[in-house]
C-alpha cells in the first residue's frame, strides 16, 4: 500500500489528535461495510430524485464521524455535492440569535465536490453551471459563442432552470440571484458575482444591505435557511450534479441546551426535515445526523423527548441484539471486532513506516498482544472505543520509532503498559477470545 506523504501525515496526525482526517480515509477504512452499503443505497435513491434521512448513533469515539467522512468521500466520487457542519452552542438548527443561520453558513462554507474536496466550492459550482449551459447551448444550436444570438440562446436555457426553481418556497428570489450572477459573469463583473456569492453564503446582515447592494429585498434567516438548502439541492441537479448530501454531527449540543422550549424548537426543525424527505417534499437531498445514544434516545432531553420524533424513530418490537435493521432511520454503530482492529493496526503501522521512512519492526504478534492488552482493561467491554485504541497504538509506534533500541514485545508487556494490563480473572478469557490469532 503506497500512500503520499502529505496524506500519510494528515492521517497519522489527525488520528493521534483524536479527530477524523478529511483525506486518506480509504487507506484506513476497516469494517462498517454493512452501514456503508445501507447509506449508499440511500444515495442511489437520492440520485433518482428521492430523498433520505438517517441518524447515526454511537458513543464518543465509536466511529460516527469516521463513518460520516467515509460516506462523504464515497458520494463525492459519485458526483454529489456535500455540505457538512458540527453543531455547537453557537450553531443549532433553530435559534433566536442567529444560531440556525450560523449552521447554514458553516454548511455552505464547507460545500465540497470531488474537484474541491476541502470546501469552498460554491463559486466553482456556479461557474461550472454557467459554463455547462453555454456548452449545452452551443452543442444544441450549433452557434459560435461569438454569435450575437448565442447570448440570447444561453439566457433562454438559464430561464428554464430558473422557472423550475421559482415554483419552490423562496425559489423566485433564489432564481433572481442566479440571474444576477449569470449577467455579472457574462459582463465580466467579478464584484457583482462576489456580492451574489456573499448572499448565498448568508452573510448579509439585513434586507437593507442586500437591497442596496443587489436590489433584492430578502436575506437568508434563522427561520428559513433550510428552505434554501432544498433549493440548492434542486439547483445542483440542474447544474449537472447527482444531488446534495447534508452531514450534521454533534447532535449532543442540542441535547445540552438548558432551555426545554429551545430544545423542542430544534427537534421540531429535525421533524420538518425528516417529514420533507420521507413525504417527497424534498428532492435530490440526503440528510445524515450523528449523535450519541443518549442524545437521541433520552426521553427527557434527547430527540426522543419530542414525541412526534420518538414515535417515528423508535425501534419496533422485532429489533434485538445481533439482528439489525439497516433500513431503519437510526443506524446504531456496534464496536469493531478484534479482527477488524487488528487489520486497522496493520494499516496504521504500514502508513507510519512510510511516513517516517523506516523498516517496520512491529510484528503481527506484537499487534495482537497490544490489542489483547487494550481490550483487557477493566470496563473495556463498555467503555473502550476505536479512538482510544488508535491513539494508543500511534503513540506506541512513535515511541518505538524514536527509540529503536526498544524490544517491542517486552515493551508492550512491561510496566510502561501497566495501565492496560488485564485484571484478575480476565487473562484466560482474553487469551481464549484471541486464540484464533495465534500464529
Amino acid at each position: 500500500m503506497k500512500i503520499p506523504k502529505r496524506i500519510a501525515s494528515a492521517v497519522i496526525n489527525s488520528l493521534k489528535g483524536g479527530v477524523v482526517p478529511r483525506t486518506g480515509l480509504p487507506y484506513i477504512t476497516v469494517g462498517r461495510e454493512t452501514e456503508i452499503d445501507a447509506l449508499l443505497h440511500d444515495v442511489d435513491i437520492i440520485a433518482d430524485g428521492g430523498a433520505a434521512f438517517r441518524f447515526i448513533s454511537g458513543k464518543y469515539g465509536s466511529g460516527k464521524s469516521f463513518l460520516l467522512q467515509t460516506i462523504r468521500s464515497h458520494v463525492m466520487d459519485r458526483n454529489f455535492v456535500v455540505v457538512d457542519a458540527d453543531l455547537s452552542p453557537e450553531r443549532r438548527l433553530q435559534g433566536t440569535k442567529g444560531q440556525g443561520l450560523a449552521t447554514y453558513k458553516e454548511l455552505i462554507r464547507n460545500m465540497s465536490t470531488k474537484t474541491r474536496p476541502d470546501g469552498g466550492a460554491l463559486t466553482l459550482i456556479l461557474d461550472r453551471w454557467i459554463s455547462g449551459v453555454q456548452s449545452e447551448t452551443a452543442a444544441e444550436t450549433g452557434m459560435s459563442p461569438d454569435s450575437p444570438e448565442f447570448g440570447k440562446a444561453v439566457e433562454k436555457k438559464i430561464y428554464e432552470v430558473i422557472n423550475a426553481l421559482s415554483e419552490m418556497v423562496h425559489g423566485f428570489d433564489f432564481a433572481r440571484l442566479l440571474t444576477i450572477y449569470y449577467h455579472a459573469s457574462a459582463d465580466g463583473n467579478d464584484e457583482e458575482k462576489a456580492k451574489v456569492v456573499k448572499w448565498f453564503r448568508g452573510e448579509y446582515v439585513n434586507k437593507t444591505e442586500a437591497k442596496s447592494e443587489l436590489g433584492v429585498n430578502i436575506v437568508i434567516s434563522d427561520d428559513d435557511w433550510y428552505e434554501y438548502i432544498k433549493l440548492f439541492a434542486m439547483f445542483l441537479k440542474m447544474a449537472g450534479y447527482n444531488g446534495l448530501l447534508v452531514l450534521i454531527d454533534e447532535l449532543v449540543n442540542i441535547y445540552k441546551i438548558p432551555n426545554s422550549i429551545t430544545r423542542q424548537y430544534n427537534y421540531e426543525k429535525i421533524l420538518t426535515m425528516y417529514n420533507d424527505t420521507l413525504q417527497g417534499k424534498a428532492k435530490y437531498i440526503g440528510i445524515i445526523m450523528g449523535g450519541t445514544p443518549q442524545c437521541i434516545e433520552d426521553t427527557r432531553r434527547g430527540v426522543y423527548s419530542y414525541e412526534a420524533l420518538r414515535s417515528r424513530l423508535a425501534e419496533g418490537r422485532f429489533g434485538r441484539e445481533g439482528v439489525r435493521d439497516m433500513l431503519a432511520p437510526v443506524i446504531h454503530l456496534i464496536p469493531l471486532t478484534y479482527e477488524e482492529m487488528l487489520v486497522l493496526t496493520e494499516k496504521l503501522a504500514d502508513i507510519h513506516a512510510q511516513l517516517f521512512d523506516y523498516e517496520q519492526k512491529i510484528t503481527q504478534e506484537d499487534m495482537i498482544r497490544f490489542i489483547q492488552l487494550e481490550f483487557s482493561r477493566i470496563g473495556s467491554d463498555s467503555h473502550i472505543t476505536p479512538r482510544e485504541v488508535i491513539r494508543d497504538f500511534i503513540e506506541l509506534l512513535d515511541i518505538v520509532f524514536q527509540n529503536p533500541q526498544i524490544n517491542i514485545s517486552e515493551f508492550i508487556a512491561s510496566d510502561s503498559m501497566a495501565h492496560v494490563k488485564p485484571s484478575v480473572g480476565q487473562d484466560d478469557q482474553t487469551d481464549e477470545e484471541f486464540a484464533e490469532f495465534e500464529i
